[in-house]
């Protein structure tokens, strides 16, 4: 075994031997791809990401329901149905509330300011007109602006039509899709949401903007029953409460015109007002009772977020390192070196020897 291991280091040193054998050779490969690198490096635009941590409530629905039903049983009124019921936007599928297209396109009028400029622009003006794209990406944007059609400029200045977006739009939006990151931890359900930029300020505005805007449209979806419950509650209140006011409107009319008459017939009118009027009042007293149930049940349904970490504009860009990504090239500089001296070279001598045989 120790044989063997000395033959392989022996070997190993061999080959390194005859790699900087030719250390002319060696140099031209590394500085060529160090160029190379350089120029790559230089015209990679730098990222920045800004993070933001949530932590949502996770209700039981134990001490507020139970306190609800206890006051609904007092008034007759059971809640049993409306306690029901599984939310169907838990924290697991909220990466794909973040980049749905319908929530994404909500980011295209978000204003923006960059760190340098400070002119108000909205989000999708940003992404286009700021954006810097390196020198081997013009020639794929020469040729998609030569192909676009009469009918795709048209559609582009004619606003956002989410059911048809343009070339453009549809590429702004798979742009936005992929700066944003969203991670939720499966055992503590911690919401992480990143979203990168080439400003550092503009991804600290939209990584706010994203928070918020994911915390409405939770608490939209979790209180819209709720909310329309208390809509319905409240016209319900609203008519019966003007029932109750004509019924005790024609009662009082009533009375008043006939006062001191002692006919039966008009006991037995007065009476009758006087029900119909008690009926109107109790269906009032009942729905109003619901309605305030009904509100106490969209503060319950409401979700309560706490921001572990809030959005802060980043001192340090998360790209890759310009410097890294140098050396990375003058290591890919190295290895072909030692391809070529090592394995290449030879098989196209004994290409080129065959062949003239």
């Amino acid at each position: 075994m120790a044989e063997k291991r000395l033959t392989k280091e022996i070997d190993i040193i061999g080959l390194l031997k005859r790699i900087l054998a030719e250390w002319k050779l060696l140099g031209a490969f590394v500085g060529v791809f160090a160029v190379i690198g350089v120029v790559v490096a230089l015209n990679t635009p730098k990222r920045y990401t800004a993070n933001v941590i949530l932590a949502p409530e996770l209700s039981s629905g134990s001490s507020l329901s139970g306190g609800l039903s206890n006051i609904a049983s007092m008034m007759g009124v059971n809640l049993g149905s409306m306690q029901g019921g599984m939310d169907a936007i838990y924290p697991q599928i909220y990466p794909d509330v973040l980049t749905s297209s319908d929530f994404i396109l909500q980011l295209f009028d978000v204003k923006v300011r960059q760190q340098e400029d400070t002119t108000e622009k909205t989000y999708y003006s940003h992404l286009i007109e700021d954006g810097k794209a390196p020198f081997w990406a013009y020639p794929g944007i020469w040729l998609s602006q030569l192909l676009k059609s009469d009918d795709e400029e048209g559609k582009g200045g004619g606003g956002l039509n989410p059911f048809n977006l343009s070339r453009q739009q549809d590429g702004v939006l798979n742009a936005i899709r992929g700066s944003i990151s969203c991670i939720v931890d499966k055992n503590t359900s911690v919401i992480s949401i990143s979203v990168s930029d080439m400003d550092p300020n503009v991804c600290a505005i939209m990584a706010d903007t994203i928070q918020k805007q994911l915390q409405k449209y939770i608490i939209v979806y979790r209180t819209k029953k709720a909310r329309n419950d208390l809509a319905y509650a409240e016209k319900l209140c609203k008519e019966a409460k003007a029932e109750y006011q004509a019924a005790q409107k024609e009662y009082s009319a009533y009375a008043d015109a006939n006062t001191g008459l002692m006919l039966e017939s008009y006991k037995a009118r007065l009476n009758d007002l006087e029900n119909e009027m008690q009926l109107k009042y109790n269906v009032y007293n009942q729905v109003s009772q619901q309605l305030q149930i009904a509100k106490a049940k969209v503060q319950e349904q409401t979700p309560a977020f706490s921001v572990i970490q809030s959005a802060s504009v980043p001192l340090r860009a998360s790209s890759f390192p310009r410097s890294f990504m140098v050396i990375l090239y003058m290591f890919f500089g190295f290895v072909l070196d030692a391809l070529w001296i090592l394995y290449i070279r030879d098989f196209v001598k004994r290409r080129r020897e065959k062949g003239g045989k």
